[in-house]
């Protein structure tokens, strides 16, 4: 079992794409114990990977008026049975559920929220993003080192 890496979002919608470019960067270190996955949306085939992970950490946008200029690290647990739609998958803790109810496990999860303002069609970051990302891959390295 592994940890696994999932950064998400739109890389043509400029601060979006964060999760992706982190996921990415992460890749690049090679770390035996993490795999890394780049998605343009969460979708219900990384059901399977979450099985095999021991950790799931997803990486993703989310704007300044929700989060503030800092980034935001959470623990995820999957939604309630009763809550849960097979039929949509939009967030983390959805992919959870559809893990556990397919597999009977679903993996000790948490969702690094990235601040960002700049949601229009373009590949360019606002300096806020840059930041969050400068933050968010040294948490991610803590978080690793805390489950190798």
């Amino acid at each position: 079992m592994t940890n696994v890496i999932i950064g998400y979002g739109n890389t043509l919608r400029s601060d979006d794409g964060v999760g992706q470019i982190i996921a990415n960067e992460v890749e690049t270190w090679k770390l035996p114990s993490v795999k890394t996955h780049s998605l343009h949306q969460l979708t219900p085939e990384i059901a399977e990977i979450l099985a095999e992970s021991t950790y799931a950490i997803f990486i993703d946008a989310c704007p300044t008026t929700e989060i503030g200029e800092t980034i935001q690290i959470y623990p995820l647990k999957p939604m309630e049975s009763h809550n849960f739609n097979l039929g949509h998958i939009s967030n983390p803790r959805s992919l959870l559920a559809l893990t556990q109810a397919i597999y009977g496990y679903a993996p000790e999860a948490c969702a690094i929220a990235i601040p960002a303002v700049n949601f229009d069609l373009g590949e360019t970051l606002s300096p806020i993003a840059k930041k969050g990302i400068t933050q968010a891959l040294q948490q991610i390295k803590n978080l690793i080192k805390k489950q190798i």
